[in-house]
């Protein structure tokens, strides 16, 4: 009789300790700050699906051309949406979304622009260009 109350008692703390972590653990995690993005509905952007249009842009005489204004749009539309510069050894690297084509147009002074179009269509993920510049036609 003496063992079986021992063991009624050692049960009778067991079970409500083990009830009582499940409320803790619940209110743990409804106490939890949900994330922003959750808040207000809007999603982060994931540069996972970018197409990278990355290049190099020289003189007329094979030299690196730094600080050449490049511009892209879709093809199509007459506003441009991204803009960048070359580099210091005439490099570039710009990220737009896939799936579309897009215009490309360098312009540097004193020289003709150049256009060329890619096609961000493709499941390469990323495009090289270059571009040789030429002087700019002079007027009679």
């Amino acid at each position: 009789m003496h063992v079986r109350v021992v063991v009624l008692w050692a049960a009778a703390l067991v079970v409500p300790s083990a009830a009582s972590a499940i409320p803790i653990q619940q209110e743990a995690a409804a106490s939890q700050p949900q994330s922003s993005s959750a808040n207000n509905g809007k999603q982060k952007y994931s540069h996972a699906n970018d197409f990278l249009i990355r290049g190099t842009v020289f003189t007329e005489k094979a030299l690196s051309f730094p600080d050449v204004q490049l511009r892209i749009r879709r093809v199509g539309e007459k506003k441009f949406r991204w803009e960048d510069r070359t580099n210091s050894r005439g490099e570039f690297a710009i990220r737009v979304p896939q799936g579309t084509q897009y215009e490309m147009v360098v312009h540097a002074k004193g020289f003709a622009d150049q256009a060329k179009t890619i096609d961000a269509r493709s499941g390469s993920g990323e495009n090289n260009v270059v571009f040789r510049m030429e002087p700019a036609k002079r007027g009679k």
